[in-house]
């Protein structure tokens, strides 16, 4: 063949192989001559010989099966076919028309009607191998199994989504994007929930001009108690604990509480409410439970006043308080379930208000009674600290009781109750809460100590011209016990550190001066002494 004629009949590669376009050739006319090929004949209308046509006009009879011409029985279309013979929709007998309407059931094999034996289920596309091209309908048993799996597949999506929530949330809460107005730095929500002070309704203790005296051979900048509290002093934390009478003007119970971390152990120093305290409350008496309603009004919060007191006189760097009532005390007893405890003798608190003697779990308004009671000890105030004493050993007691018995967490579903109740006042943090009451609950017995500040009773001659009978403090013997057992991590204190203000120079009792028992002494202790002359008259013998 020339290069200038195309090749109708080459091969595949040949007739897809690029060859350059050079320029415009002319097409061979005899490659045309023998077109159509020869022994296929045409079948136009017209120029088909006569057997070839199968038209509607020029088809011989027999040949043409057009709807007019056909004969009977060769036309299969609508109208003209015999009954037994059509299969279009309308015409069809039962049981032959295999259409979407007519057909009988578990015939007809499309989209809507498959039954459900149907082996081949429809899959999102076409059909194919079974007879039917168009779609399926999902069978019975891949119906069931697929309800099923998506079922589990909505658990795990569901399970995919909440645990991407939680991840989320996590990152979050987190994040230090809040400003922590304390420091003015940003801090996570975490942070800011765990240092919240929900209960502080007292104010918050300024603490920038207090004297610690650090003693730096016994902690230097690079000791740590582990404990991660915000205290004024590594490896001890300080609480002042004030319990107020009815009227919530006055203070009953003052008591010092301090955690020694670095020695794990708790020391509680007990201050008489008659302690005389000269210089620190406009009350006639001067006694130190009206420091925080009569104290100096310049000092606000009240609360800083009692501080300010503490630290200034007793050298114990305060880091947070507790403030409750004496009915709020009712509550909490009742909220822990009681607190048992040994009474030697009963106590009658009023003719209709009486805590039989023996083994007895006091209820919150029998507890109440007891650390109120004094009309019938023979040092009044004083006894009635001493029994206080047997109740803060009994208390801890039932403490460890829970811990032990009911778990901690129960514990702490305890103090949250009585955070949501309001039982209690105080700039703790949930957070120094937690870790301040694990501590506590791995203390033994013996490591718990409780002293009273040394002195003895006194009179008071007031600038009104009246005479208070008060609580006057021994301040040589104040001042080393504190430096035993309050300051172990500040050096020694001297007269000169302290603000006491000494009524009796030329003591005439030490009976006080070391009343220190540890709560395993207390759990055994006998109550105080009774004054027979203040036995009730109507009490019957």
């Amino acid at each position: 063949m020339d290069n200038n004629e195309v090749n109708l009949n080459g091969t595949e590669s040949e007739r897809s192989a690029p060859k350059p376009l050079r320029k415009l050739v002319r097409v061979n006319r005899d490659s045309f001559q023998n077109y159509p090929p020869v022994n296929e004949g045409y079948h136009g209308r017209y120029e088909a010989d006569e057997a070839g046509y199968h038209g509607q006009h020029e088809a011989p009879a027999g040949e043409y099966h057009g709807q007019h011409e056909a004969p009977a029985g060769e036309y299969h279309r609508q109208h003209e076919a015999p009954a037994d013979e059509y299969h279009g929709q309308h015409e069809a007998p039962a049981g032959e028309y295999h259409g979407k309407h007519e057909a009988p059931a578990g015939e007809y094999h499309g989209l809507h009607e498959v039954p459900p034996s149907r082996e081949q289920a429809f899959r999102g596309g076409y059909a194919s191998g079974s007879g039917y091209d168009g779609y399926e309908e999902i069978g019975f048993e891949e119906e069931h199994r697929k309800k099923h799996f998506s079922l589990k597949d909505a658990v795990i999506k569901t399970v995919a989504v909440a645990a991407s929530i939680a991840v989320i949330a996590g990152l979050t809460i987190n994040m230090p994007i809040f400003l922590d107005k304390k420091t003015g730095g940003n801090v996570s929500l975490v942070y800011l929930f765990k240092h919240a002070q929900p209960m502080a309704k007292e104010g918050t203790l300024n603490k920038e001009n207090v004297t610690l005296n650090i003693d730096e051979e016994k902690v230097d900048e690079f000791y740590n108690d582990g404990l991660d509290l915000p205290q004024l002093i590594e490896g001890q934390y300080s609480i002042l604990f004030l319990g107020f009478d009815e009227d919530e003007f006055n203070s009953d119970v003052m008591w010092i509480v301090q955690f020694d971390i670095g020695n794990c152990e708790m020391n509680i120093l007990q201050i008489p409410r008659d302690c005389c305290l000269p210089d620190y409350t406009s009350s006639p008496s001067k006694k130190f439970n009206s420091v925080y309603s009569m104290g100096d009004y310049n000092i606000e919060p009240p609360i800083q006043r009692v501080v300010n007191a503490v630290q200034e006189n007793f050298g114990i760097p305060i880091d947070a308080y507790v403030t409750t009532a004496c009915f709020d005390i009712v509550r909490m007893v009742d909220i822990v379930g009681g607190i048992p405890i040994h009474l030697d003798n009963e106590i009658i608190y009023e003719s209709d208000k009486i805590i039989p003697a023996g083994d007895v779990t006091l209820t919150g308004e029998q507890a109440e009674w007891f650390i109120r009671f004094r009309t019938e000890w023979l040092q009044g105030d004083i006894g009635r600290m001493q029994n206080q004493r047997r109740f803060m050993a009994a208390t801890m007691m039932k403490l460890f009781d829970i811990v032990e018995n009911e778990g901690r967490l129960k514990l702490y579903s305890y103090i949250k109750q009585i955070k949501d109740e309001e039982l209690i006042y105080t700039d703790l943090s949930i957070d120094d809460m937690s870790k301040v009451a694990d501590f506590a609950s791995t203390l033994s017995m013996d490591n718990v100590r409780v002293n009273m500040v040394p002195g003895e009773e006194a009179t008071f001659y007031a600038e009104d011209g009246n005479e208070y009978s008060v609580y006057s403090v021994h301040k040589a013997e104040t001042i080393a016990l504190l430096n035993e057992y309050y300051r172990p991590y500040q050096r020694a204190m001297t007269p000169y550190d302290t603000s006491i203000v000494e009524l009796v120079l030329d003591h005439k009792y030490d009976v006080y001066d070391d009343t220190g028992m540890d709560f395993e002494e207390l759990e055994t202790a006998t109550e105080p002494l009774r004054d027979p002359d203040k036995k009730p008259w109507w009490k019957e013998d």
